[in-house]
């Protein structure tokens, strides 16, 4: 049961989705433009342009600490002021500093990441960069005081006079203990492999003092390449996604506007919130203006882009000629007839004062009405508090707009009836058409006729 009513509001929504995209796919498609436009406006500052990147190397054991303080010199205020120097683009520092990124990679290496408006800038600012910060790291090694290295070159020092006084040593013994088997000699010997043990020992040591002080190496590995392209996101990126947002927030908006109204749309709901009966639904064609404005170009567009007609309303098809049109309008007044007793008679038409399509409707309603000897009288009344005269009438006739009244505002006119002491005799509903030249029919001359 669950998954019925699960599927069922599923493919509700899928149709008011494809509803929007039918009778809206002119508007939707004009945001979808716009926001093409504001896309290739945000892609002129946030645009990337060209990226390319240097590697710098720093050999020797480093501690991810001092990696990071690495790429934070290759970023610092001096190496950027040291390349905007020698860049010579009439840029400070500062400027550039929104350009280079400075990161850690693996391998002991340091990758300095450059972006400008082409392809040859964008190289030589990493280049540069790059230069400067080997030249600015091997100057702040060569200049630095640090006692710590102070104390190794003093430890190194040692260790290189006691490798000498332990040959010394060693060739001494040598000579001493000659090539006897005596006890002396043993001794002699056993003594000899243990100060070559402890030179072997102060070698290994002063190796790898050696190689820390080597560590402060640091090796550009290569010219940056020239990119062949723009970096991402490029302006298609941003024209292709500013239009894919502004239809998406189009096509939101239309089904949160239409979620939020609370006009009735549906014959069968208007006529269940008026207690009565549907007599029938006419198509009301939108009426000319006796003073059309002046056609100017952007009023075209406008009337090319957006429909005015509400796109919830449910679709009448309009009658194919005028005689089709009159025979909706009998038949309304036919059944209007049914609650009535023969005979000439006289009932109220009720209608918003601001819907004017019903308002046409009940004048032409009341025409045809006259016809049979039925005399309808138009009523407007307001749609937030409606008042009905209480004429000695059998009933009121309701002509209402699908889309113009909530479901509480039809209770309250149906409350006001009440008030007035006339019972809803029924509905006719109006559909909002545009207007289209209807055929007239006439018909055939007889042969002979004059």
């Amino acid at each position: 049961m669950n998954d019925a009513v699960s599927d069922a509001a599923d493919s509700a929504r899928l149709a008011i989705i494809w509803h929007v995209l039918r009778l809206r796919w002119r508007l939707l498609l004009a945001i979808a433009v716009v926001g093409a436009v504001v896309g290739a406006g945000v892609s002129a500052l946030f645009s990337p342009g060209y990226e390319t990147s240097a590697n710098v190397l720093l050999q020797g054991p480093r501690d991810p600490d001092e990696l990071l303080t690495e790429a934070q010199v290759a970023h610092s205020s001096v190496v950027l002021d040291r390349a905007a120097a020698a860049l010579r683009w009439g840029v400070s520092g500062t400027e550039l500093a929104d350009d280079v990124v400075a990161g850690v990679a693996d391998g002991n290496i340091i990758g300095i990441t450059a972006m400008a408006d082409s392809p040859e800038r964008a190289q030589q600012l990493a280049d540069r960069v790059a230069q400067e910060y080997v030249t600015f790291s091997t100057q702040l090694t060569a200049n630095s005081a640090d006692p710590s290295a102070q104390l190794s070159q003093e430890q190194q020092e040692t260790l290189r006079r006691q490798i000498i006084e332990t040959n010394q040593k060693i060739s001494d013994l040598h000579n001493s203990a000659g090539q006897g088997q005596t006890i002396e000699s043993v001794g002699v010997r056993t003594e000899l492999e243990s100060l070559r043990s402890a030179l072997s020992q102060a070698v290994a040591k002063l190796d790898e003092l050696e190689t820390v002080s080597g560590s402060s190496r640091i090796v550009v590995m290569g010219p940056a390449d020239r990119p062949l392209g723009p970096a991402a996101p490029t302006m298609t990126h941003f024209v292709a996604g500013g239009a894919v947002v502004f239809f998406l927030l189009g096509l939101f908006g239309h089904l949160f506007a239409a979620r939020t109204d609370r006009r009735l749309r549906d014959e069968t709901q208007i006529g269940a919130a008026l207690g009565t009966t549907v007599l029938g639904a006419i198509d009301v064609p939108e009426e000319p203006s006796a003073a059309p404005e002046p056609a100017t170009v952007w009023r075209r567009l406008a009337r090319l882009v957006v429909d005015d007609r509400p796109w919830r309303v449910p679709e009448l098809p309009p009658a194919a000629d005028e005689a089709g049109l009159e025979i909706r309008y009998r038949r309304a007044v036919s059944r209007l007839r049914e609650h009535l007793p023969p005979g000439p008679g006289r009932v109220l038409a009720v209608v918003a004062r601001d819907d004017a399509a019903a308002r046409r409707a009940a004048a032409r309603l009341a025409d045809f009405a006259a016809e049979t000897r039925l005399t309808v009288q138009v009523v407007e009344v307001a749609a937030d508090r409606p008042t009905v005269p209480d004429d000695a009438v059998p009933g009121v006739l309701v002509v209402v707009t699908v889309g113009t009244w909530t479901g509480w505002q039809l209770v309250e006119l149906t409350a006001a009836c009440a008030d007035a002491g006339h019972d809803v005799l029924g509905l006719v509903v109006t559909h909002r058409t545009r207007a289209v030249v209807r055929e007239t029919r006439t018909e055939p001359a007889l042969a002979g006729a004059t």
